[in-house]
C-alpha cells in the first residue's frame, strides 16, 4: 500500500465547468511537457487528430510538428497555435479520442490528465488552488470561492491515476498513466 497522500484533498474546492462557462482557458497559451510514451501514443492516431484540429493548428502541426524545442520538466512541450494548444480546438481533441474509445485520458499528456493536481516545492502532492502555494493561474476553476463541490469528489479520477502512478509496483498501467518511470 503507498503513502500517497493529496495535503489540501479534503479542504481543497474545484469544478471543471468547461462547457457550462468555461471555454477551455486552461488550453489558452497550454503548453504541457509531452513524455516520450505519450508522444508514442499521440503519434500512432496522428492521422485521426490531424482533421480535428484548428485549421491554424493543423497549418502548424503539419509544417513543424506538435512538439516545440522548448523545455518543461526536462521535456519537449505542445506547440500553441493563434494563443491555444494545438490540440485544442472547443475541448481537448485528445481527449475526445480517448473518450471515444472508452478512455478519455488515454493520449492526453499526463500534466492534462491529472490538472489540477500538482507537487509542490517539496514533492508533495496537492490541488493547485488560487491564492496557495504561489498559484499564478487566475483561472476560476481553482478559485476555491467560486465553488462548493469538494475536490476529493470531483477529482476521484484524477487521484486514482496519481495513487496508481506512485505505487510500487501497479501491475498494468492504464493506457493514460505514464510508463514507469515517467516523472509527473
Amino acid at each position: 500500500m503507498s503513502d500517497f497522500k493529496v495535503i489540501n484533498l479534503h479542504t481543497a474546492r474545484f469544478d471543471c465547468t468547461f462547457g457550462r462557462g468555461c471555454e477551455g482557458i486552461c488550453c489558452r497559451n497550454g503548453r504541457p511537457p509531452v513524455y516520450a510514451d505519450e508522444a508514442e501514443r499521440i503519434d500512432r492516431i496522428l492521422d485521426d487528430i490531424l482533421p480535428l484540429l484548428r485549421p491554424e493548428a493543423r497549418a502548424v502541426v503539419t509544417a513543424l510538428g506538435y512538439l516545440s524545442r522548448r523545455r518543461k520538466a526536462g521535456q519537449p512541450m505542445a506547440r500553441v497555435a493563434a494563443g491555444w494548444c494545438v490540440f485544442f480546438n472547443r475541448g481537448c481533441v485528445l481527449h475526445t479520442l480517448g473518450a471515444a474509445e472508452g478512455d478519455a485520458f488515454r493520449y492526453k499528456p499526463w500534466v492534462c490528465a491529472v490538472f489540477p493536481l500538482s507537487k509542490d516545492e517539496r514533492g508533495r502532492w496537492h490541488v493547485r488552488q488560487k491564492g496557495s502555494a504561489g498559484e499564478a493561474w487566475e483561472l476560476p476553476c481553482l478559485d476555491p470561492q467560486s465553488s462548493a463541490v469538494p475536490a476529493a469528489q470531483s477529482l476521484r479520477r484524477e487521484v486514482a491515476l496519481v495513487r496508481a502512478w506512485e505505487a510500487p509496483t501497479s501491475g498494468l498501467p492504464s493506457a493514460a498513466e505514464p510508463a514507469r518511470g515517467t516523472p509527473p
